[in-house]
């Protein structure tokens, strides 16, 4: 009798064993496929976006990403959404290659939304931004053009007399999502514009003021000389003296469809309300969008007695030259077109 009292309790036990034996196996598969789903790279191997809306569940985005195919397992974004406890970020992302659904979702969680580059240089025109902003595929040339002579109501408390956005789209680097509008796209310029204008304390007649940089902006690249450059303009202007600034008439053929990308002895005497040649004062209205140092030199021009310049992106040896009087000036030009002569017999 002892001894079936002991063959029972080492059945008994072998028994419990055996069963906790199989719940640690199960619980190892059941663990490793888990990681298997969690680790293991998988998703598309071409391009593929996924919007993710603002105010989407943690099941919806799982779901999403199953149906385009970034993740194998809707289930499995779900457990990691509960163990990492972040939050995850609306926007598009752009998915081009496998990757684990751990990588998948700190991609989410940090916002790494795909957006595309532009790059607007200081001095850009409206029609050179709108270059850019179709070679960044963000839509056609033409759509952003009409866009920026509709949208004059975004500057109309700064310049009433807008006839654009010109001027106002302030050079930077931005960064839009595929589907930013020609409007959001030139809203975003217009408020960083606004943002610069309040670090400056820009003040006075802001039309005048951005025109004026404009003007600056195209005629020199170096920075000691802009406000040389300004006080020149603000001088004539002083004397109701043609600015005679070649940006402004290449601006008017613009706007004419006119410009052919070289300026002619021919283009100076044609009329439009941008040949500063023939008319005395201030174009219409910015030519190109200056960036902070035109603007800067535009509020507070140089104090000096120059009527005159060669400027500095036609001089041979990459500086303005500056003037009182006409002979000084004619004296200038000389000595430039004797450099230029010089440099190219080199």
């Amino acid at each position: 009798m002892v001894r079936r009292r002991r063959t029972s309790r080492k059945k008994k036990t072998s028994g419990a064993a055996g069963v906790l034996l199989g719940l640690v196996l199960a619980a190892i598969c059941v663990a490793g496929a888990i990681a298997w789903l969690v680790l293991t790279p998988y998703g598309p191997e071409t391009e593929t976006f996924v919007e993710v809306p603002p105010g989407s569940s943690t099941v919806r985005i799982g779901q999403q990403l199953e149906q385009a195919g970034v993740v194998r397992n809707r289930y499995a974004f779900d457990l990691v959404r509960l163990w990492k406890r972040g939050t995850l970020r609306a926007g598009e992302y752009r998915f081009d290659q496998p990757e684990s659904i751990l990588e998948v979702y700190g991609r989410i969680a940090r916002g790494d939304v795909f957006t595309r580059t532009l790059v607007v240089p200081e001095g850009a025109s409206i029609f050179e931004i709108a270059a850019r902003i179709e070679q960044a595929r963000l839509g056609t040339r033409q759509d952003f053009l009409d866009s920026v002579k509709q949208q004059t109501g975004l500057v109309a408390d700064l310049d009433p007399a807008a006839r654009s956005l010109e001027g106002y789209l302030f050079p930077d680097t931005y960064r839009f999502s595929r589907k930013a509008s020609p409007a959001q796209i030139a809203a975003a310029m217009v408020r960083r514009f606004r943002a610069v204008a309040g670090q400056l304390g820009l003040k006075g007649n802001m039309h005048q003021v951005v025109t004026m940089a404009s003007l600056v902006e195209r005629e020199t690249a170096v920075d000691a000389e802009r406000p040389l450059v300004a006080s020149v303009f603000a001088n004539r202007l002083k004397k109701n003296m043609p600015l005679a600034t070649d940006p402004a008439v290449i601006y008017g053929l613009e706007l004419e469809g006119r410009w052919g990308g070289e300026i002619h002895a021919s283009d100076l005497t044609h009329d439009t309300a941008y040949n500063t040649y023939l008319h005395a004062g201030l174009p219409p209205g910015p030519v190109a969008n200056p960036g902070i140092r035109s603007l800067r030199a535009a509020m507070e021009p140089a104090r000096t007695d120059y009527l005159y310049f060669v400027a500095a992106g036609t001089n041979a040896q990459g500086r303005s030259r500056f003037a009182s009087t006409l002979d000084e000036h004619n004296r200038n030009v000389a000595g430039y077109r004797h450099a230029l002569k010089k440099a190219g017999a080199r």
